[in-house]
């Protein structure tokens, strides 16, 4: 027993040593000091080294799109790095065309900044700002999804198109210090442009969101910056096709309050996944959108209902429906537009395209 005691001393002694000596390292070994950054051969600015280009741009105000919050997984914050980028990193790698490596094309939340960079920026990307605002309602839609609807206080307004996110940022809270940015769709019309609604479901251990569903309270402020994002509506005189589920309820809402605006005689279809009866919300929003647009059919489907639920809907995962539609119509002008996991986009991605409707015609937001 002293044998093993000692032995767990020894071991514990080495550990701490060791972070000690890692400690040390990123001090001083890992010290890049003082770095010049040029941004369109105009602005330049020096921070501190060490940090990826993507968070050194946020300290200067230039806020490059970042659906995944900086893990790596969406590719929205490509820009060009002209000196000194080295070579492209196996997390970049599989996200980067052989033509955006050769023009130098990097992932900013990856690249880390070492030494004095040049980098291009599209000129658009200017036009994101920072925000601070005020919570003005909390609302429970789903035992794991709320609706937080927010005041804007400055700028006292904002300009987006329907479909596109914004980040919001956590505040500390009890036992993180640390503050994370994560992406979320605006859930609200263009047409108000001095509130911003969010739909914003809880995922385990997840940073933000824990922040929002446990510590967050109405007159609380917050800050965000948008708004960010392609995901828009688009031309065209075919059917209209929407899938989502959870949470990516948002962006629809507001390309059909968009359609609505329009007075779009467009035919549209909307298949809304859940799991159970207890995970549909927005029902009788989309009842009035029914009332309101010339041709618009609401689809939910529930995946597992209870016995309780008294389910007559449709069943299955979503792909499933959508999959008997789509052999129904005529699909050489149809329009996909999703939202929801990664899993259920590339799953309605296959049934889209197995069913006619080029990539082309097939639009979403890669939230992951």
């Amino acid at each position: 027993m002293t044998q093993i005691l000692i032995t767990m001393g020894v071991l514990g002694g080495i550990n701490g040593l060791l972070a000690l000596l890692l400690v040390i390292a990123e001090k001083f070994i890992a010290n890049y000091g003082s770095c010049r950054i040029t941004v369109n051969g105009e602005k330049i600015f020096e921070i501190q080294g060490g940090s990826s280009l993507l968070n050194s741009l946020k300290t200067q105000k230039i806020f490059l799109p970042s659906a995944c919050g900086g893990r790596g997984t969406c590719a929205y914050c490509k820009c060009r790095v002209l000196d000194n980028g080295g070579t492209v990193l196996p997390t970049e790698a599989p996200l980067l065309t052989q033509d955006e490596i050769k023009n130098h094309v990097r992932l900013a939340c990856q690249l880390k900044v070492k030494k004095d960079l040049a980098v291009e920026i599209p000129e658009e990307l200017f036009n994101i700002q920072e925000f601070t605002a005020v919570v003005e309602k909390l609302e429970d839609l789903t035992s794991d999804i709320k609706l937080v609807r927010l005041q804007l206080k400055h700028p006292e307004t904002i300009q987006f198109k329907p479909g596109q996110y914004v980040q919001l940022q956590n505040n500390p809270y009890e036992g993180v210090k640390e503050t994370a940015s994560r992406a979320y769709s605006i859930a609200s019309p263009d047409s108000d442009s001095r509130v911003l609604e969010l739909i914003i479901r809880l995922v385990p251990e997840g940073i933000v969101t824990t922040w929002v569903h446990q510590y967050l309270k109405a007159g609380d402020e917050v800050r965000f910056t948008g708004p960010m994002g392609d995901f828009a509506l688009h031309e065209g005189e075919g059917e209209i096709v929407m899938v989502a589920g959870g949470s990516g309820m948002a962006p629809m809402v507001s390309l059909l309050n968009q359609l609505e605006k329009q007075k779009s005689k467009r035919k549209i279809t909307y298949f809304f996944g859940a799991v159970k009866r207890s995970e549909l919300f927005y029902e009788e929003v989309m009842k009035r959108f029914g009332e309101r647009l010339v041709d618009f059919t609401f689809v939910p489907a529930l995946s597992q209902p209870d016995p309780d639920d008294h389910w007559s809907g449709k069943t299955g995962l979503i792909t499933r429906p959508l999959d008997e539609y789509l052999q129904t119509i005529d699909t050489s002008k149809v329009q996909g537009y999703l939202c929801g996991s990664p899993g259920m986009i590339r799953a309605c991605i296959g049934v889209f395209s197995q069913r006619g409707v080029e990539n082309d015609r097939i639009y979403y937001d890669p939230f992951s």
